[in-house]
């Protein structure tokens, strides 16, 4: 995908609504599929929201994926990354520091929830508030994100050199049938050494990794408007129904209701 990267993104031409300008902390617009918005921090908290479309954001303690109904939160001072898939209607919302005591100290994904999503929608939408009504309504967003569970989706990224060059391998080709021992090969170690590794330096097994790796792919692939069965053969899956187990027990929902899903979220 055409990838880009400047330190304050301008929204582009598109229907229904065109968003004002898009600010490097707060604000909306429109960012075309494949837009990067290189590594900085803030000194406030950030929300990240695709209203339409879908997003990653990139810490060095890994990425963590946000599609239409999941809502990205970093932590003041996190140096952090962004990346747009599909066509994406983006809002940003900086959190002052006295709000941020109430989320996680760690940058994480939220499910967004109806209540949620009008507060978001509203705070980056709106030009003019009432005397302490845009607080009052931020507020509100952060209770509602302080009661929500984790829906972090999150894809740790290890340290070990040869356990990087297995997962840029990966990286680079998801749907790869490769063994953790094929791979071995290539990183000069062996099975046993890396699936140590994986437990050890990311809280998880090579094939829990490579799964969560294959539904970020997903999410960017029905984002896309593919559907599910080339979804499931693009990402390495030989057949429909395990690249469904796959991805509900992850994402909460399987890939068909998240496709129909998306089509009214970004109506």
């Amino acid at each position: 995908m055409p990838e880009n990267s400047q330190p304050a993104p301008a929204p582009v031409p598109g229907p229904p609504r065109e968003p004002g300008p898009l600010a490097p902390s707060r604000g909306a617009g429109w960012l075309p599929g494949g837009f990067h918005l290189g590594a900085h921090s803030h000194a406030r908290g950030q929300l990240v929201y695709a209203a339409a479309g879908a997003l990653t954001t990139t810490t060095e303690r890994g990425t963590w994926v946000a599609p239409f109904n999941r809502v990205t939160w970093t932590p003041p001072g996190f140096d952090h990354s962004h990346h747009f898939y599909g066509r994406t209607d983006v809002r940003l919302l900086d959190v002052p520091l006295d709000l941020c005591g109430r989320l996680v100290a760690r940058p994480s994904v939220f499910e967004v929830g109806p209540l949620l999503r009008e507060a978001l929608l509203a705070l980056t939408d709106r030009k003019e508030f009432r005397p302490g009504a845009y607080r009052r309504l931020l507020a509100v967003a952060v209770d509602e994100l302080a009661e929500t569970p984790e829906q972090s989706l999150h894809l740790p990224e290890p340290r070990d050199d040869r356990l990087r060059t297995v997962t840029d391998l990966l990286h680079a080709d998801p749907a790869t049938p490769a063994t953790l021992a094929e791979l071995g090969r290539v990183a000069g170690a062996s099975e046993r050494t890396l699936s140590r590794l994986f437990h050890t330096e990311l809280g998880m097994s090579f094939h829990s990794w490579r799964t969560t790796l294959r539904v970020h792919h997903a999410l960017v692939h029905l984002t896309a408007g593919r559907s599910v069965t080339d979804t499931a053969m693009a990402c390495g899956w030989s057949n429909p129904s395990g690249f469904i187990e796959a991805f509900t027990a992850l994402v909460g929902q399987t890939p068909g209701r998240y496709r129909t899903e998306l089509r009214g979220g970004a109506s």
